[in-house]
């Protein structure tokens, strides 16, 4: 089996580190990801300047641009094969209901989806890295599952609370939750008097029922969401076909 590894924190963050270590005892594994952290920069590509590949001394490869970027060119040019799966992370915090639209983390996993790759994005709850080890061993055991009864190429967004592996309450497939809207943008000045602007904490959860994302690591679990990239609301385009007839 070949993996390749990705993430948005920056290939220097001790989650990419132990997922590729965690992985490389059941798979070859290749790691291409961003030279520094890209958090939040959802499926942005670089189309403005020229891109440059590095290979770290640990054996990884960082590029100067998005997780995006760093799964588009190794599939396009970067590896000298195609792996069996793309796998991102794992995220200093979550990505669940909107994040996973702004998430570089899954970002990279749907580059690889669009590839025709199976792929899986990995995030811990919450920031701090705490319990990481036991991060790795859901996703090295959840990666050994393969998911062979699903339409491959499949998308998996999988958010693990932090805490003992021991203490882990299990799996559950969910739906994404949803947010109340983020708070107000935080407004101050720069030294020169101009104002300047930094993006609010995202909102607090507003659909948190039983089985979402947000209700099963609440209570535990481990989360794991099939997402898809079809964004048509198909309810209004039956409305929209009639209202053009």
């Amino acid at each position: 089996m070949k993996i390749l590894v990705s993430n948005d924190d920056g290939y220097l963050a001790p989650g990419i580190v132990v997922l590729a270590d965690a992985l490389s005892a059941m798979a070859e594994i290749v790691v291409f990801a961003p030279d520094s952290n890209r958090s939040g920069c959802s499926n942005s590509l670089t189309l403005d300047r020229p891109l440059s590949v590095q290979r770290a001394e640990n054996g990884f490869y960082f590029v100067n641009g998005t997780p995006s970027d760093c799964v588009h060119i190794a599939l396009t040019g970067g590896l000298s094969f195609r792996p069996d799966l793309v796998v991102s992370g794992i995220n200093q915090g979550q990505n669940m209901g909107d994040d996973t639209l702004y998430s570089g983390t899954v970002a990279a996993a749907t580059e690889a989806f669009l590839f025709g790759i199976p792929a899986i994005a990995f995030s811990q709850v919450e920031k701090g890295w705490q319990h990481l080890d036991a991060a790795a061993k859901v996703a090295r055991d959840v990666v050994q599952r393969e998911f062979d009864a699903l339409p491959k190429p499949y998308l998996l967004n999988v958010n693990i609370p932090n805490l003992p592996y021991d203490q882990l309450r299990g799996y559950r497939a969910t739906r994404l939750g949803k947010r109340h809207a983020s708070d107000p943008v935080i407004r101050t000045q720069d030294p020169h008097g101009r104002d300047i602007f930094w993006i609010g904490p995202s909102g607090k959860a507003k659909d948190a029922g039983q089985g979402t994302d947000f209700d099963a690591v609440a209570n535990g679990h481990i989360s794991i969401t099939p997402l898809q990239v079809d964004l048509t609301h198909t309810t209004q385009l039956e409305i929209l076909r009639r209202g053009l007839e």
